[in-house]
Formats: C-alpha cells, sequence, structure tokens
C-alpha cells in the first residue's frame, strides 16, 4: 500500500486540471460525501491533530489561495476554462512565491490545528 508521503511526492499541488477532470472529482467528492464511512472518518480526524504532510498540504492550498486573491480579485466568479488557464499562469509564474509562502503558512495551520481539535473534543464532551 502506498504511503501519504509517497503520494504527496507524486502529487504537485498546483497541477493543472482540465474541465471534465474538474467535473469528475466534484461528482466523486459529492457522492462520497453522502456516506456514512465518510463522515465517521471526518468525525475521527477532528479529533487528530493532521500529519505534519497534510499540514504541507493545507499550507501550499492557503498560499495560492492568497496568490490567487492577490493577483486574481475576481478568480471565484470566472469560467471554468478561464481558472484553468489562471491556474496555469500561477504554477508558472508564482511558483516560488507560493513555495515561500506555503512555508510561512505552515505556522498558521498548525495553531488552527491545534484550535480545530480543541473545539472538536469541548464539542464531543458536551454532546
Amino acid at each position: 500500500m502506498i504511503t501519504f508521503k509517497e503520494l504527496y511526492s507524486q502529487l504537485d499541488e498546483l497541477r493543472v486540471v482540465s474541465r471534465a477532470q474538474r467535473k469528475k472529482i466534484g461528482l466523486r467528492m459529492k457522492r462520497m460525501m453522502k456516506s456514512s464511512t465518510y463522515k465517521t472518518k471526518v468525525a475521527k480526524s477532528k479529533l487528530r491533530i493532521a500529519s505534519p504532510e497534510k499540514q504541507k498540504v493545507k499550507a501550499a492550498k492557503k498560499a495560492k489561495e492568497i496568490v490567487i486573491n492577490k493577483f486574481y480579485p475576481k478568480y471565484k466568479d470566472m469560467a471554468v476554462a478561464q481558472r484553468v488557464q489562471i491556474d496555469q499562469k500561477i504554477q508558472q509564474k508564482y511558483g516560488p512565491l507560493i513555495a515561500k509562502l506555503t512555508m510561512k503558512q505552515m505556522k498558521v495551520v498548525k495553531k488552527n490545528e491545534i484550535i480545530k481539535v480543541k473545539k472538536a473534543k469541548e464539542a464531543k464532551k458536551d454532546a
């Protein structure tokens, strides 16, 4: 079985996804969200601090979001085809910036993980 580290090393966070792939991923996630197994998995994961690798993925996503909000403020309103083009531009033009921001966001993500776990444990005690 492949470990998360191996999978992450193969995965490029800023990979280019076609329109058909986006739609397929969206449908798969929609189906998955309804399953009880997934819901229990999410509930359990809220009680644990994410691994450093997963924190790095979250930080990279936040860094990419920061770059998008700064240079392309209307990104969310754009058509899918335009977003695909912008994703490609961001990957080429701002790759090093995103890498640097990822390291800065690691601290924020780590702090948020601790807060997330505390809230989940309190909610579980109250329930």
